[in-house]
């Protein structure tokens, strides 16, 4: 029993602390020592105390971690912004020329 719940626990840590791999963040990392302790103490045999701490670190480290993700996607969207409107304002430009192109195609054919 006592390997079934620290196998278990060993697996969730490993689960939680993904987040914290992509996200250098101090409050991921600090939930996520929470999620170690917790496992620490359940193999040291205060297993209702670790239980509680890995479960709370875990449900930590997947609140920061979500948080910290959601605002490097937020900084992702803003650095591609500029470049998306500079793809707009080409497209626009080549339409635009294009149409001047066509313009002066038919005007000189009908023109002579």
């Amino acid at each position: 029993m006592r390997t079934l719940a620290m196998g278990m626990i060993l697996g969730l840590l490993a689960w939680s602390s993904a987040p914290a791999l992509a996200a250098d963040d101090s409050k991921v990392n600090a939930a996520t020592r929470q999620v170690e302790s917790g496992a620490k103490k359940i193999g040291s045999g205060k297993v209702g105390e670790g239980v509680d701490e890995t479960a709370k670190g875990i449900g930590n480290t997947v609140v920061e971690g979500a948080k910290f993700s959601g605002e490097k996607l937020k900084e992702s969207g803003k650095a591609a912004e500029p470049a998306a409107k500079s793809s707009w304002d080409n497209v626009k430009q080549g339409a635009s020329s294009f149409g001047q192109s066509v313009r002066s195609f038919f005007q000189r054919l009908f023109s002579s």
